[in-house]
C-alpha cells in the first residue's frame, strides 16, 4: 500500500513540475510578419513574487517607417483568426496584474461593434488599446477604426492572452484589477 502512495505522489509531483515549467515558460514566436510585439502587455499577467519587478516598457514606433510601410506590414498580418475565442458572455472577474496598461479584446461582429459605440468614451479616458482578435480584412480593420476614432485598435490573435486569462469570449475589458464585459 505504501508504493502505491509513494507512486502516486511522485506522479503528482512530476505533473506539478511540469505544469510549473510550462506556465512560466517564455514566448515563442513562431512567425514574424512585422509590427509590435504583443509580449508587453502578457508580461504583467505573471506577476512576479518580487513586488519591484515592474512591467517591460511598452515598444515605441520605429523612426523612419512610412505610413505605407506600416500598412503593408498590418495588412500582412491579415486575417486574424483567434480560434480559441468567440463573441459571447464575459462574468466580471478580478485579478491582480499591476503595471497592466488596460487593453480590450474584439473583433468583426455586431456585437463587439456595440459594445465599442458604448464604451468608447471609458475606453478612451482609460487609455486602453485594443486587440482585434479576430478580423478578415484590412477593410474590415478600417470600418472598426471609424467606429471609435481616437481608440488603437491592432490586429492580433488573442490565444495566448485567453488562454492566461481562462477567456473564451469576447468583447473584454481587461485591466490590472479585473476582467469585465
Amino acid at each position: 500500500m505504501n508504493h502505491i502512495v509513494l507512486i502516486a505522489a511522485i506522479g503528482l509531483l512530476s505533473t506539478t513540475t511540469v505544469f510549473a515549467q510550462t506556465a512560466s515558460a517564455p514566448l515563442i514566436v513562431v512567425e514574424d510578419r512585422g509590427g509590435a510585439s504583443a509580449l508587453p502587455y502578457y508580461q504583467p499577467l505573471n506577476p512576479q513574487p518580487d513586488d519591484t519587478a515592474r512591467p517591460a516598457p511598452l515598444p515605441r514606433p520605429r523612426a523612419g517607417n512610412s505610413a505605407e510601410a506600416e500598412a503593408e506590414a498590418e495588412a500582412a498580418m491579415l486575417p486574424v483568426r483567434s480560434a480559441n475565442l468567440s463573441p459571447g458572455d464575459v462574468p466580471r472577474r478580478v485579478i491582480r496584474a499591476p503595471g497592466l496598461t488596460p487593453l480590450f479584446l474584439v473583433g468583426d461582429d455586431a456585437r463587439s461593434r456595440a459594445w465599442l459605440r458604448q464604451r468608447q468614451a471609458a475606453l478612451r479616458e482609460l487609455g486602453a488599446v485594443g486587440l482585434v482578435v479576430n478580423v478578415e480584412s484590412t477593410a474590415a480593420l478600417v470600418e472598426l477604426r471609424r467606429l471609435v476614432p481616437g481608440l488603437t485598435l491592432a490586429p492580433a490573435s488573442g490565444d495566448d492572452l485567453a488562454q492566461r486569462l481562462g477567456l473564451r469570449h469576447y468583447p473584454v475589458l481587461i485591466t490590472s484589477t479585473g476582467v469585465e464585459q
